[in-house]
């Protein structure tokens, strides 16, 4: 795994910047676990542009990952590691004993012809799944689960991982990577290890028509737009905005909290924004 960097014979190619995609062993996805991916172009139900500038881009399939982990104490190759349009990180296909195929996210160091398990007691070893009560502190980990049973949702991106501090009855004291420390139940079940990829964060992709093919559409700065369309345009000449920054619907941009506090705050041990 690495990047790999471009002559600058053309102006984007001068900050150009790319994974070189070594890791990857199969080129197309296993067509039992894909499945349509309808493109909205950011628009609701009722048609109505909900999240700006969305469409176009290339046609994608979505591949079915088992975020569950639920077949236990069944040992799984690994068949091949491969890329995923849908998300940062690469994902491996697992073939279990049974004949069964599987996706998971793929965490750093697995490699194809190795093996791994899920269950309450397997051994402590990268790509095995387990439930944190199983987990000794200081293991990073990462798919963490938020419920028992409904699957991973937290630690999911490219080169993430997050850290078992403590354990104190029914919960598990995880810090994550924002630097947040949360209260997690220790029977939810989390992958050992970091997820692959880590290279993802040094890409430049050098051109608008690269985020193009994404689905991005070009970003119209909300000062440049007249009154009528955003609160922050208008003014005469060039203007900095007047005011806080703000959506078009007047939501302020930095600094409002809205997370839901009678939700979370008592699961939230330290808060990201705390001094370290």
């Amino acid at each position: 795994m690495g990047v790999k960097t471009f002559k600058p014979i053309t102006p984007s190619l001068r900050t150009t910047i790319l994974s070189d995609r070594k890791e990857i062993t199969r080129k197309k996805p296993e067509k039992s676990l894909t499945e349509p991916k309808k493109r909205t172009g950011g628009r609701n139900s009722q048609g109505r542009i909900t999240a700006k500038y969305r469409g176009g881009g290339h046609k994608r399939r979505y591949r079915i990952i088992d975020f569950r982990r639920s077949k236990d104490e069944m040992e799984a190759g690994v068949i091949s590691i491969e890329y995923d349009p849908n998300r940062s990180a690469r994902i491996a296909l697992l073939q279990y004993a049974d004949g069964e195929k599987r996706y998971i996210l793929a965490p750093n160091g697995l490699m194809v012809g190795g093996t791994v398990v899920s269950g309450g007691s397997v051994e402590i070893k990268v790509g095995n799944c387990m439930p944190l009560e199983n987990i000794p502190s200081g293991v990073a980990v990462h798919n963490i689960e938020l419920r028992p049973g409904r699957g991973a949702t937290m630690v999911r991106s490219a080169g993430t991982s997050a850290e078992i501090m403590a354990k104190d009855g029914k919960y598990a004291h995880v810090k994550l990577p924002s630097g947040e420390v949360r209260l997690v139940n220790v029977t939810c079940r989390a992958t050992i290890g970091q997820v692959g990829h880590l290279e993802h964060e040094k890409i430049s992709y050098g051109k608008a028509g690269r985020k193009r093919w994404l689905g991005r559409r070009p970003r119209t700065r909300a000062v440049a737009m007249n009154p009528v369309d955003h609160p922050m345009g208008g003014g005469e000449g060039k203007s900095s905005g007047g005011r806080h920054p703000c959506s078009p619907s007047g939501q302020l941009a930095k600094g409002l909290k809205t997370r839901r506090k009678n939700k979370t705050k008592k699961y939230i041990v330290r808060s990201r924004k705390a001094k370290r």
